[in-house]
């Protein structure tokens, strides 16, 4: 490949970037009326408590203590606890091999996370599972799925369960927008619409399928365009934008809940890491990252509670603090927690 070649690769991506931020549709001035000012103080305690358990997570993995793969959501925290503010305890949401932010978002306690990912007996799963396998049904959360795609018709078959129970319950289902070109999205899109089950299908799309762009993988401009196929409505949001993010949430919850069925968000979006840790990157160029990067979901959120008077600077500060410790407790936890012993390695394995 010659110069020119690259120069122009990296063109094509940066206005690729670009062209991405401009198809999601920002909501401002950024408002947030179903949210009381300590509810968007404990979203903002959340998107922090999401980037320090994965950069620590990361540390961990590259010191040896973690073992298997890894795919993080950097970037993405906005999508994670937008959606999920909308929930309610009783609310369902079916997870991704990316799902680490959605499992924090839900409830998940950060110290039995770290305990799953260094194959502890206090883990979400007893440490047999992992980084892709976390599940926590006392919280809603049904478990991450390293399946692309295998949770959408898992979170249809909830939704068809609560609706012959008769409950007010929604499900959420989280997938990324490789998940779009699979049969099962399109399956489930079809049954949740002909019997309008309480489903919110939430695409985080991060322009990437492994290493293959949604332009060279995906018919359409949009994934949400899809939803008018299945007679549900499609939503395009910018996912870095926690007040876009929440207000279609709240949208999609309170449609479900009255009976009108389905709806697809798409929650354009960006992963700053690479795919897994084994992603050495070289699809990218750095100025599409440092164009994504100068969006960060965090610091766009902070910027807007301060000049809306819902935090101080302070206040940011206490909360930075408050995270940074309830990682280190987390890890103690983690690091003192029993391993299986090697008699009892398929307990939990098996069903009974």
């Amino acid at each position: 490949m010659g110069v020119e070649d690259i120069e122009l690769r990296e063109r094509s991506a940066a206005a690729r970037a670009r062209r991405t931020v401009e198809d999601a549709v920002p909501m401002s001035p950024a408002t947030y009326p179903r949210l009381s000012n300590e509810s968007l103080r404990q979203a903002l305690h959340k998107m922090h408590l999401i980037r320090r358990f994965e950069e620590s997570a990361e540390d961990a993995y590259m010191r040896g203590l973690v073992h298997g793969t890894m795919h993080l959501s950097i970037g993405q925290e906005a999508s994670a606890v937008g959606i999920c503010a909308a929930l309610e305890p009783t609310d369902y949401m079916t997870s991704t091999h990316r799902g680490h932010g959605h499992c924090i978002a839900k409830g998940a306690q950060v110290s039995r996370m770290f305990a799953e990912f260094f194959g502890k007996e206090d883990g979400y799963c007893r440490g047999r599972g992992g980084s892709m396998h976390i599940a926590d049904v006392s919280t809603g959360n049904l478990g991450a799925n390293g399946i692309v795609g295998g949770g959408i018709p898992i979170a249809v078959g909830v939704a068809l369960s609560m609706k012959k129970q008769k409950r007010s319950s929604v499900v959420a289902s989280f997938f990324g927008d490789g998940a779009n070109n699979e049969g099962a999205f399109h399956e489930a899109l079809n049954m949740a619409s002909i019997w309008k089950l309480p489903v919110i299908f939430v695409c985080e799309n991060n322009g990437y399928g492994m290493s293959t762009s949604t332009e060279r993988s995906t018919a359409v401009k949009n994934v949400a365009e899809r939803a008018s196929a299945y007679s549900m409505p499609g939503i395009v949001v910018d996912g870095n934008d926690f007040a876009a993010v929440v207000a279609a949430a709240f949208e999609a919850v309170e449609r479900a809940k009255q009976g009108g069925g389905p709806s697809l968000i798409e929650s354009k979006t960006y992963r700053v890491r690479g795919h897994s840790r084994s992603d050495r990157n070289r699809y990218r160029t750095k100025e599409e990252i440092e164009t994504w990067l100068a969006r960060d979901p965090i610091g766009a959120f902070e910027r807007q509670l301060l000049r809306q008077g819902v935090v101080t600077v302070s206040e940011i500060d206490a909360i930075r603090a408050d995270v940074e410790r309830e990682i280190a407790d987390a890890i103690a936890f983690a690091t003192a927690s029993p391993a299986p012993t090697v008699e009892e390695l398929t307990r939990y394995v098996y069903s009974d």
